[in-house]
């Protein structure tokens, strides 16, 4: 039974669809203004995600090389589960992974050279469309320009569901900043082990990191996990995820396991 499915993993979210409930980043408002103040003091020496560069983003570039928050675009996205739709859509420029198969290559790989846009600007686009199930921040990879998500969430007058939609590379840090603000966690749970991580996506120490984030998540607030299989993958990839998700998470998320993988950017190298 879908239905009985949802409410045993998103309880929270429909309640906030039924507006019995205000999400999170509106409940936690004091909270709110000090993350923002807490995320800014990190990109001075950026430890945002896990590769911890280290450098001052406001005078240089670290791996997923963002300065500003740029977005490639926004819209009202259908394509996404039935329970998030329509879902406002908001795809930030770069990333902090370097996938050779991505779909959003032009986005991710900073084909594209995205647009500069305020927080309160797009705080009020987000509120014309509150009609949408939530707010989902994605791109790229929303994880480098969590100072600014968190800044324009402070601005958003609608109680419109926050959706991370990530790669869930993030640092404890980032977890923390996260934490009683985000509805639903959506993870892109890409591989089982670290080699494969290495060699596909060029990332390193993965599976631990990932397993982590996945644990504090669930911890925080209501998650959906997505596995893309990829072609002969299963065996060091797919089951190991799908073993880590019954022993940790039972029937209490949402997995969604996707096959439509199709060969893109260098995925044939």
């Amino acid at each position: 039974n879908k239905m009985e499915d949802l409410s045993k993993a998103l309880p929270l979210y429909l309640e906030i669809l039924e507006k019995k409930r205000k999400p999170k980043f509106k409940l936690h408002k004091n909270l709110l203004n000090k993350k923002i103040k807490d995320s800014f003091e990190i990109l001075k020496k950026c430890e945002l995600c896990e590769r911890k560069c280290g450098v001052n983003r406001f005078k240089a570039l670290g791996w997923c090389k963002v300065r500003e928050s740029k977005l490639s675009s926004y819209f009202e996205h259908i394509g996404e589960e039935y329970f998030f739709i329509p879902s406002f859509t908001i795809f930030f420029i770069s990333c902090n992974f370097s996938c050779q198969y991505c779909q959003n290559w032009t986005i991710s790989q900073r084909i594209e050279k995205g647009t500069k846009i305020s927080e309160k600007k797009l705080a009020k686009i987000i509120d014309r469309h509150s009609n949408c199930k939530n707010v989902n921040f994605v791109g790229g990879e929303p994880t480098p320009n969590l100072p600014f998500i968190l800044k324009t969430l402070n601005f958003v007058k609608s109680d419109i569901p926050m959706v991370w939609n990530s790669n869930f590379y993030m640092s404890e840090k980032s977890m923390d900043l996260l934490s009683n603000i985000v509805d639903v966690y959506l993870s892109d749970f890409k591989y089982g082990n670290d080699k494969c991580a290495l060699r596909l996506s060029k990332v390193p120490n993965y599976f631990e990191i990932i397993k982590r984030n996945h644990l504090l998540a669930f911890k925080d607030s209501e998650l959906v996990i997505r596995h893309l299989v990829l072609p002969n993958h299963f065996d060091c990839c797919t089951k190991p995820i799908l073993d880590f998700i019954a022993e940790n998470f039972k029937d209490k998320v949402i997995v969604n396991i996707m096959d439509q993988y199709t060969s893109q950017f260098k995925a044939s190298e």
